[in-house]
């Protein structure tokens, strides 16, 4: 079965005459006797009656109607996609980040490439720190987001420095560190601590979470997954935790204060060197400038 076949069928249908079918499809009568020949024996039916004064269609070739003008429609539509080449070449670029937070701080970026490229289109992943620069490495990603590795990383790709987080201690605003102007390790000896579960965050996170465990039990420490969970166990009273600065829900009762016992860390993006993409460098610049405007950040 194919497309001029099930075209026939429907010529020959809307216009109950082989003939009349022939003259609107630009070809000769016995190709348009002999596509339908065909078409019946492949579905083992007949679709039409003939006699040499009419033609109708039988029960079967009425059942097979929508059919055939679904499929024809499909392919048609699928054909006009492709038929005019001015619209110009899609231009596609794959950026990774490993939480969704980060992700939400390509908007602005993004919609400065819609207005340069008009065939631009994004490709966003949330992928785990873990897998992410191997993407990156393989060439399925041509950037990630995120903080700068505390190691070299064993991959071809370059790092542009964006911006330094501070990182800070997250608690409810109703906490007593709330009142504080900077807080530090010794102060938070006492309270139990919500942390990223140590194999799912990236390593300068987990450094600074080691050192506030010191000889805690288990009972004061609660593990999430994600930096959304931590601030939603903080707001529930869970305890308190230390991340690099991130935007708080303006809903919940939860604050930042500066932590004293941690630097900065640097928050840029990596991408492959000698890109030579013209859409890969106005990212990478555009990204600089929307997120220097940013005074606050997620995780």
């Amino acid at each position: 079965m194919n497309i001029f076949q099930l075209r026939c069928f429907l010529s020959v249908a809307e216009n109950l005459s082989f003939a009349r079918a022939a003259d609107y499809l630009h070809v000769t009568q016995p190709a348009v006797t002999q596509q339908i020949h065909t078409l019946e024996k492949e579905l083992g039916v007949r679709l039409f009656l003939r006699t040499t004064r009419s033609v109708r269609l039988t029960e079967e070739g009425k059942s097979f109607f929508n059919d055939a003008r679904q499929m024809v429609d499909i392919s048609e539509r699928a054909s006009k996609r492709f038929e005019s080449a001015s619209h110009g070449e899609i231009q596609t670029l794959s950026v990774g980040c490993y939480n969704y937070p980060s992700l939400f701080l390509l908007s602005s970026t993004l919609r400065s490439l819609a207005d340069a490229f008009p065939n631009f289109h994004p490709h966003l992943e949330v992928v785990p720190f873990r897998h992410i620069y191997r993407m990156l490495d393989d060439g399925d990603l041509d950037a990630v987001i995120g903080f700068r590795e505390p190691e070299p990383m064993k991959i071809s790709a370059i790092y542009e420095e964006i911006a330094k987080v501070p990182v800070v201690c997250v608690c409810r605003k109703d906490h007593p560190l709330a009142q504080l102007s900077i807080v530090s390790t010794e102060d938070m000896i006492n309270e139990r601590l919500v942390l990223f579960t140590p194999a799912r965050t990236f390593p300068v996170v987990a450094q600074i979470q080691g050192g506030l465990m010191g000889r805690r039990s288990p009972s004061e420490l609660y593990f999430c997954d994600s930096g959304e969970a931590i601030v939603v166990l903080v707001n529930s009273g869970f305890g308190v935790s230390v991340l690099p600065d991130l935007s708080l829900p303006r809903t919940l009762d939860v604050t930042s204060v500066p932590f004293s016992d941690a630097p900065s860390l640097s928050f840029g993006v990596y991408h492959r060197p000698a890109h030579g993409s013209c859409l890969l460098d106005t990212f990478v610049r555009e990204l600089k400038k929307d997120i220097v405007k940013v005074t606050q950040f997620c995780i």
